[in-house]
């Protein structure tokens, strides 16, 4: 098998890479709790991890495996998602009859995230014809070994419990549970300061 080839992702590529993520959450638990009919999903997608995560594209920390088989989006200290435009897409696109529990849901999100500075992964995700191919794995490898060097901690949710064990191999520990009615649960995962 040949080694997965790593970079960091160029902003002329973020609406490439986005379409990426897309595909990578197709199934994803969360992800598909949100917006349930595919072409809701579909439509809505893209902008929606662009707001959650695209600040990494304008801070040189999103990587890419393989020119885009896989992504990740890396917030550096202090970068926080685009909360706003993550609300108005959600307002506007989610079912109105679970925006309490998004709600909830978000909040309890926030009530995980660490306060002292640290690096925050809010997207990761691998084109579903390349699964299996060590794609994540390097991806993290890659990017943790540039947020051991600043000496931070690093924060993730991971919406899909199948990917829990990835995130602990490198040092993740899951903090608590994250679920309100009827979303899915979500895993809010701290990996210390190496």
């Amino acid at each position: 098998m040949n080694m997965p080839q790593i970079a960091r992702a160029a902003a002329g590529d973020r609406q490439r890479l986005l379409q990426t993520v897309v595909l990578a959450f197709a199934a994803d638990p969360i992800a598909r709790w949100l917006y349930d009919h595919a072409g809701v999903y579909l439509d809505t997608s893209s902008d929606f991890m662009d707001a959650f995560g695209g600040r990494a594209f304008d801070h040189g920390t999103a990587w890419t495996a393989n020119d885009g088989q896989a992504v990740a989006m890396w917030l550096p200290p202090g970068i926080e998602p685009d909360g706003a435009r993550m609300m108005t897409i959600l307002e506007e696109r989610a079912g109105a009859d679970k925006l309490g529990d998004i709600m909830a849901v978000l909040g309890q999100m926030e009530t995980y995230h660490p306060h002292e500075p640290h690096w925050y992964l809010p997207i990761i995700g691998c084109d579903p014809l390349c699964l299996g191919k060590g794609l994540g794995t390097m991806l993290m490898k890659t990017a943790l070994a540039h947020i051991d060097e600043s000496g931070l901690p690093a924060y993730l949710e991971s919406s899909n419990p199948r990917n829990v064990s990835l995130y602990e191999r490198h040092g993740f520990s899951v903090i608590g549970e994250i679920q309100h009615g009827t979303s899915p649960t979500m895993m809010a995962m701290l990996r210390d300061a190496r």
